[in-house]
């Protein structure tokens, strides 16, 4: 069945499952395995309007259900993003959605300018905002909202549609979604990684080159539907694309249930790089079986009464 696409803001999905930024490149990568075309847009691995490092190795490490990272948004920065892999993208037919970050607002800012020179191949801007501020102490910008609400009015520039990619290490997540989505975002990506680190029992010593770093996987999607679901509470109108240990189309759908309008595939692309496609036609599967013909009644039905009043 062919459900109606999906407005995020002023952009739409033909289907409710994207690729989560960090986890599978720029993107191109992962046409050999599947048509990235026939899911809902690609969100590109975070850059800034400069080349950047990354964190020393050890970068990875797994854990019992997930993995941590510590890879540090390494990349060759947005003009080399638009010279060699906007063009692979451009040739797969996605849809793109370019992930940005930087240290300071102006950094966020520049990235935003540099990719308003391509804006036409580009459907909306990720700003990743949990990042850290050296203006700020080095705390994300994603757990103050002032500060955060600043980075999307500077991005702004671009004239493209921003989606603001929030951070569940803080009390204040839904006075941030509040803060953002009023400086113009149009929409929020719940959720980032959990912080967490990992220590070896034989030397005494953290596992990871940067001792802190992101969990993700199935151990961070309790987490996200939480978070997801208590930004819908509070915020109804507000589009919301959930990301955080999605695995399967039930996993999926339960982001929806809690308010999501669609949904990011991250690190289950690291054990099957066709898991956005599988995920995808288990979460068809799974709106067949409930007899659902329009994504609109999943979304937030788990504050509507749940899937019941579909059939009532």
């Amino acid at each position: 069945m062919q459900r109606k696409a999906i407005s995020i803001g002023s952009v739409e999905l033909a289907e409710p499952i994207l690729t989560a930024s960090g986890t599978a490149g720029y993107g191109a990568e992962f046409d050999s395995y599947f048509p990235l075309k026939d899911i809902g847009a690609v969100v590109t691995k975070s850059i800034a309007h400069f080349e950047w490092p990354g964190n020393p190795a050890p970068r990875l490490h797994p854990t019992t259900s997930g993995m941590l990272n510590a890879v540090g948004l390494q990349g060759g920065g947005v003009a080399s993003f638009i010279e060699r892999d906007l063009p692979l993208l451009q040739k797969s037919g996605a849809k793109i959605v370019v992930s940005i970050w930087g240290h300071s607002i102006d950094d966020y800012s520049q990235a935003a300018k540099m990719l308003a020179e391509v804006g036409d191949q580009v459907a909306a801007v990720e700003v990743n905002l949990s990042c850290p501020n050296l203006s700020g102490n080095h705390a994300m910008f994603s757990h103050d909202a002032e500060l955060s609400a600043q980075v999307i009015e500077s991005c702004l520039i671009a004239d493209l549609p921003l989606w603001a990619k929030l951070s569940p290490n803080t009390s204040l997540l839904v006075d941030v979604a509040r803060a953002v989505h009023s400086a113009g975002a149009q929409a929020v990506t719940l959720v980032n990684t959990a912080i967490g680190m990992a220590i070896d029992t034989d030397t005494g010593l953290p596992v990871l080159g940067n001792v802190r770093g992101g969990l993700s996987g199935s151990a961070l999607h309790p987490i996200a539907v939480r978070c997801i679901y208590e930004v819908r509470a509070a915020l109804p109108q507000i589009k919301i694309l959930g990301a955080g240990g999605v695995m399967s189309g039930e996993t999926a759908a339960e982001m929806m249930l809690a308010g999501a309008d669609a949904v990011q595939v991250g690190t289950a692309t690291f054990a099957d790089p066709r898991a956005p496609i599988k995920i995808l036609r288990q979460l068809h599967k799974w709106a067949s079986a409930h007899s659902i013909s329009d994504w609109s009644q999943v979304t937030s039905a788990s504050h509507r009464g749940g899937l019941k009043t579909l059939n009532d």
